[in-house]
């Protein structure tokens, strides 16, 4: 689960360097619509498996899975402060994105189809052009 959740938060990492984070995030997505493509619908998140099948024997799994989505937000998250969203809204979208990509990512599994993930790559993207747009650091628009 280490390396997984490594790998990914690699992959996060290095797209959050990047000068626009809507540009970051749209990769993200991007990222895992062609792993499910490439995988015909096969590939997954093996931390999603290991938290949906933890159990009261192994705490420590779940536990584990949790550190490891935690560590991808926070990665979004510093990414959005960067940026001149506050800090709890930084971290609201950080948690928003990462479930969104999970979820996104089990339906077009089930659905065998890259709707899921396309409408919510879109959805997150107009979410973040307007809210980067109108962030305290812009002087254009209201308070996040």
């Amino acid at each position: 689960m280490a390396l997984a959740g490594d790998f990914i938060a690699g992959l996060i990492d290095a797209g959050m360097q990047a000068d626009d984070p809507v540009e970051a995030v749209d990769a993200f997505f991007g990222l895992w619509r062609d792993r499910l493509v490439e995988s015909g619908f096969r590939a997954g998140c093996p931390i999603v498996a290991v938290a949906v099948e933890t159990n009261d024997d192994a705490p420590q799994l779940a536990r584990s899975a949790a550190a490891v989505f935690a560590r991808w937000q926070e990665a979004l998250a510093a990414l959005f402060l960067r940026h001149g969203l506050t800090e709890a809204r930084s971290r609201r979208l950080g948690a928003f994105i990462i479930a969104a990509v999970e979820g996104a990512v089990i339906m077009c599994r089930a659905e065998q189809s890259t709707v899921p993930i396309e409408a919510a790559a879109a959805e997150i993207h107009d979410l973040l052009v307007h809210t980067l747009r109108d962030s305290p650091s812009s002087g254009s628009g209201p308070r996040s």
